[in-house]
C-alpha cells in the first residue's frame, strides 16, 4: 500500500467565498447610508444633494435611520472580520498509516480558535448521509461514531451537489471499510 493510497484528504472551504463579500460590503455601504441620513437630518446639514431637513424629521424617522445605520454597520463589520478570520477552513483527513481520522477547522479567534479533532478509524461505525432539497437546501455528510455521535464533514453555506456528495460518501465509507448510511 502506498502512502498515497493510505491517505485521503479533503480540504474544506471557509469564509471567503464571493457571497460573503458581496453580502458585507453591502451591508456596509447600507449602514453608512442609512446612518448619513440620519445624522444628516439631525443636524440639518444636506450630506447628500437633494436631500433637505424638510424631507426627513430627525425624530423620528431620523432616530430610526441613525439605528439601522448603526445595526447595518455592525453586522457588515462582523461579516469582514469572519471573511478575515476565515472561519470554517479546514480539512478532513483519513489516515490508515495512523489509524486515526483527523478533522480540522478554524473558529472565533481565542484560546479555542484551532478546533483539531482525532479519532481511531475503529471508532467510526459508518458515514451517514443527509439530503433535504426545497428552498433552502442541506446535503451533508456526516461521520458517524460509536456512541451515536455524529460529526458533520461538509461545509456550510453553499451545499455541493448530489452527485460530489454521492461520489464522496461512498469513497469514504469504501476507504474506511464501514456501511454508508441514507443513499
Amino acid at each position: 500500500m502506498t502512502a498515497q493510497e493510505a491517505i485521503i484528504r479533503y480540504e474544506v472551504p471557509g469564509a471567503r467565498r464571493v457571497g460573503n463579500y458581496v453580502w458585507g460590503s453591502l451591508m456596509c455601504l447600507g449602514g453608512i447610508g442609512f446612518l448619513v441620513t440620519g445624522l444628516s437630518s439631525y443636524f440639518d446639514i444636506p450630506f447628500f444633494s437633494g436631500l433637505t431637513s424638510p424631507t426627513i424629521q430627525f425624530f423620528p424617522q431620523g432616530v430610526v435611520m441613525c439605528f439601522y445605520g448603526v445595526l447595518g454597520l455592525i453586522l457588515g463589520t462582523y461579516i469582514w472580520l469572519i471573511i478575515l478570520w476565515n472561519l470554517g477552513e479546514g480539512f478532513n483527513e483519513f489516515n490508515r498509516q495512523t489509524g486515526y481520522v483527523r478533522i480540522f477547522r478554524w473558529g472565533f479567534p481565542g484560546k479555542n480558535r484551532r478546533i483539531d479533532l482525532q479519532y481511531p478509524i475503529q471508532e467510526v461505525q459508518s458515514i451517514r448521509v443527509e439530503i433535504q432539497e426545497g428552498i433552502n437546501p442541506k446535503r451533508i455528510i456526516y461521520l458517524k461514531l460509536r456512541g451515536n455521535r455524529e460529526i458533520p464533514l461538509t461545509r456550510a453555506g453553499q451545499p455541493l451537489s448530489i452527485q460530489q456528495i454521492e461520489t464522496q460518501a461512498a469513497e469514504l465509507a469504501k476507504f474506511l471499510q464501514v456501511s454508508l448510511e441514507g443513499i
